[in-house]
């Protein structure tokens, strides 16, 4: 009942003329949100706090870029860096499984638990990637069905652990009906499900474009969570996909990840562009914005 109890204290500083500011805090976002919507309506802003960046990482622990895309932003989760099995356990036993176990399923109602776990699991494997939860359900050992997986998405969305991205349109009911483009918040989550090392990761050309897509996804996500005004979505026409879609307010931002110089020259910003001629288009990689300078990207106003 603590928001009971801020709520008395509020409306009694506000009778006496207390001009007093209180920032509540707390590890379980979805218990934050529900007593805040319960009892504080009118009495709060709300702000963002996602994982740390790559500047505060770096700052604090002279993270490379390359560290930052695969170690991620969980400061804690930086001293077991040197011994990678210590580091993947951390983050799946001390933040993933909390996460669930704590907040999501303590706190909802959830009738199949199990499904909901592989569900992150399949979610954060695949981060990057477009799923139907028609597909996703054919992998999955837990019976369910596509409603219950729309349903459990959001929870994980709302626990930031792993969101699914909507298809951009200008028609509501495409974007609703789409399949999600799953993105995890943070790259630790994605590298702590895999067998492979840092160095491995980085030996292997093409796995890595695919850990780098994920992290500037996961920066984008951040970047949108911190302001109400950003969405972020995804594009496919036939065989041409755009990695992501940024709406700030009226603008669109059309976003591309070549993360290599021998990738080629993307033909999916230009199909955009003609669909959508007042949007913004922008390339990262080594023949545009480079994915190491992206990281550093501290507002979403400054990619247009």
């Amino acid at each position: 009942d603590w928001s009971q109890a801020v709520k008395k204290n509020w409306d009694r500083d506000d009778w006496d003329g207390l001009n007093l500011k209180v920032i509540i805090l707390g590890s379980s976002r979805l218990l934050l949100q529900k007593g805040l919507s319960e009892s504080l309506t009118g009495r709060f802003f709300l702000h963002y706090v996602g994982q740390w960046s790559y500047e505060e990482m770096h700052a604090a622990f002279n993270l490379s870029p390359e560290q930052y895309v695969w170690f991620g932003g969980y400061p804690r989760a930086i001293q077991f860096i040197k011994e990678e099995s210590l580091f993947k356990d951390y983050v799946r036993d001390a933040i993933v499984e909390p996460s669930i176990s704590r907040d999501i399923l303590m706190l909802t109602q959830v009738n199949k638990p199990a499904l909901l776990r592989q569900l992150f699991e399949l979610g954060s494997a695949y981060s990057g990637q477009i799923l139907s939860y028609n597909k996703i359900l054919g992998q999955l050992q837990e019976a369910g069905n596509s409603s219950t997986l729309a349903i459990y998405a959001e929870l994980l969305r709302q626990e930031s652990l792993v969101a699914g991205l909507e298809e951009y349109s200008n028609k509501v009911i495409k974007t609703k009906a789409s399949s999600p483009k799953f993105q995890v918040f943070d790259p630790a989550l994605l590298s702590s499900l895999r067998l492979l090392t840092f160095e491995q990761a980085q030996a292997d050309f093409a796995y890595w474009g695919r850990v780098v897509e994920s992290a500037v996804g996961a920066r984008l996500l951040n970047l949108v969570g911190k302001n109400s005004l950003g969405r972020l979505f995804y594009w496919r026409k036939a065989d041409l996909e755009v990695d992501f879609v940024v709406q700030l307010a009226e603008q669109t931002l059309a976003i591309e990840v070549k993360s290599r110089l021998s990738d080629p020259a993307p033909e999916n910003l230009a199909a955009f562009r003609k669909h959508f001629p007042d949007a913004k288009t922008l390339l990262i990689g080594d023949s545009g914005l480079r994915w190491q300078d992206f990281l550093r990207v501290e507002d979403l106003g400054e990619l247009f």
